[in-house]
């Protein structure tokens, strides 16, 4: 069904711009996935454009560009698989949007009031935790075949930039390191 999905989708899939983000979406899995093996408890989030990724974590910036230039080179010598992650936001709002259709189809028709809706909790609870285990292959599926890429092509890394913020409230910092990518 997801592959159907990407074959209808392909015309904007392939489109350059939409191509750079998904190749950089797969990147940033995989160098998170390289980091993971190698830093302890490792914290980090990121996030994709056309032209590069943002990776959101206390790690020292030697790590970071040991760990992109070993992902780049794993993925073009066949690693594809490295741009699929298990944590990623695909995987978050696909639960969240089935579960919401699981609380919309459970309190269809539904009537006001308060039995009324305790009624029909065990529906929803059986229908949202459906949802949730639905939820994790289709995610990663929506991965494999729409939000990343794991063939990068030519894509290539042009420089990667550290910066630090303070966190409000917290008195910590933040370290964001931005990799800048280009294909030609």
């Amino acid at each position: 069904m997801i592959q159907f999905l990407a074959i209808v989708l392909a015309p904007i899939l392939n489109m350059p711009v939409i191509r750079r983000v998904r190749r950089n979406h797969g990147l940033e899995h995989a160098t998170i996935h390289v980091l993971s093996r190698k830093v302890k408890n490792l914290s980090m989030a990121g996030r994709s454009t056309s032209s590069g990724f943002y990776l959101y974590g206390n790690v020292p910036t030697p790590d970071i560009e040991a760990a992109v230039g070993e992902a780049l080179g794993r993925m073009k010598h066949g690693e594809h698989g490295l741009a699929i992650h298990p944590n990623c936001g695909t995987g978050l709002v696909t639960a969240g949007v089935l579960t919401s259709l699981a609380t919309l189809i459970g309190t269809s028709g539904m009537r006001s009031g308060i039995l009324e809706r305790l009624s029909r909790l065990p529906t929803i609870i059986l229908l949202s935790t459906l949802s949730l285990i639905l939820a994790q292959p289709l995610g990663l599926a929506l991965q494999q075949h729409v939000t990343t890429l794991g063939d990068l092509g030519d894509l290539e890394v042009v420089i990667i930039n550290r910066y630090e913020f303070p966190i409000p409230l917290a008195g910590q910092r933040l370290t964001v390191h931005y990799v800048r990518t280009r294909s030609g």
